[in-house]
């Protein structure tokens, strides 16, 4: 299991200046929780899950089997 940034550069740029806008809250959400701020809480999940591959809600991460 390995979690990576987005290989896209421009992705990750544009996603990194959203959580700056938001002050460490995921761009892609309108709410401002907890659960919201990045690494968020659905993402967090989805690496505790063995059977789970793919990028987190706004394509920052990537989790690899």
């Amino acid at each position: 299991m390995k979690v990576i940034l987005n290989p896209d550069a421009e992705v990750v740029a544009t996603v990194k200046a959203g959580l700056e806008r938001t002050g460490g809250y995921c761009p892609c959400r309108m709410e401002r929780t907890e659960e919201n701020r990045c690494m968020c809480e659905e993402f967090r999940a989805q690496i505790k899950d063995p059977d789970f591959e793919g990028f987190c809600h706004c394509f920052l991460y990537y989790k690899e089997k």
